[in-house]
């Protein structure tokens, strides 16, 4: 029985690996050449770091030092003279009345007091008001590494600004009054909300001339999809099955064309892709090559972080940027 599990895992993967190269192959996508050593195209991509410098992203805001997305953490961020941060990574969704607020999870429960507040479970960010969702303390359930809480407990005017839902573009009015910083944003909403989400994004950051700066991620291959074809011009990250059949190209070192894939930017982990380990020099070598840039979540080992520092990652996502900072410029 256990062999026949084994047996089947196996097959699973190869026919796996088999569709994703001939669903590109099909599609007329690729040169089924093997790269060379030289220069395979002109390195334009504003995200490829010179120099193979690796930048330090502030994951969530900076998730493991202060309340993850919120003003507090960015506050933090800028306020430090321990540290300094190249990149700002958050999360966005859209709220039922159209705004774009920072949040990572599906719900509000894990970070706030919304399940007290509104009564229930599985609070969406969709079905309140920016003004409701105001109302909410997203420092409940932050504790700092030595277990402690200290904004927990927090209700009405007790509760901070800068620990109240916060939106895109409040954000952005305060780092950019600082410098004009590159940014990885994620976009949260799937499907129709996520096309929705999407459209406001990329009104915001052309109004504001940033296209250049962000780019862009989604777990949802629909709304990267929409993306490619609606707004050519943001630079996105690869979804999840796109990086699957871009893995498949790396490791058996196609040669594609440059629009192959409707990314330039990699956001990835080192080994969560499907058993596959993307945390290589090849991968990062293979992307370079081809003017992708390659951004890695979420590091927060200094061990990972020297080596991916050793291999010319452009980014590294961590909670801790404090201790990414230290990593890579005082050893």
């Amino acid at each position: 029985m256990i062999v026949l599990k084994i047996v089947l895992v196996i097959f699973s993967v190869v026919l796996l690996a088999a569709l994703g190269l001939l669903s590109i192959f099909i599609a007329g996508l690729i040169n089924f050449n093997k790269v060379g050593k030289g220069k395979q195209y002109e390195k334009t991509n504003p995200h490829i770091t010179k120099d193979g410098e690796t930048l330090v992203a502030a994951h969530r805001s900076g998730a493991g030092i202060a309340p993850e997305n919120t003003l507090m953490a960015f506050q933090h961020c800028l306020k430090s003279k321990d540290f300094y941060v190249d990149i700002y990574e958050f999360d966005l969704a859209l709220t039922k009345d159209n705004h774009l607020i920072l949040l990572h999870d599906d719900t509000l429960d894990r970070t706030t007091n919304a399940c007290e507040h509104f009564g229930g479970k599985d609070i969406d960010p969709k079905s309140k008001t920016l003004a409701e969702l105001r109302e909410l303390n997203f420092g409940e359930n932050f504790c700092d590494k030595d277990g402690n809480c200290p904004y927990r407990g927090l209700r009405g005017k007790d509760i901070p600004d800068n620990l109240r839902a916060v939106t895109l573009e409040e954000v952005l009015d305060l780092l950019e009054s600082v410098k004009e910083y590159r940014y990885i944003i994620e976009l949260k909403d799937p499907k129709e909300q996520g096309y929705k989400a999407c459209d406001e994004l990329y009104r915001i950051l052309n109004e504001r001339n940033m296209l250049q700066r962000v780019s862009v991620g989604t777990f949802n291959n629909e709304v990267a999809k929409y993306a490619t074809k609606h707004h050519p011009d943001l630079i996105r990250s690869g979804s999840p099955f796109e990086i699957f059949q871009y893995y498949l190209c790396a490791v058996t070192n196609l040669k594609i064309k440059p629009d192959t894939f409707g990314f330039t930017v990699l956001h990835i982990p080192t080994d969560k892709y499907t058993g596959v380990r993307l945390g290589t020099k090849r991968i990062v070598e293979y992307s370079h090559r081809h003017n992708i840039a390659v951004q890695y979540w979420t590091i927060n080992d200094t061990w990972e972080m020297d080596y991916l520092k050793s291999i010319n990652a452009d980014a590294v996502m961590t909670d801790t940027p404090d201790v990414a900072y230290k990593v890579f410029n005082e050893r």
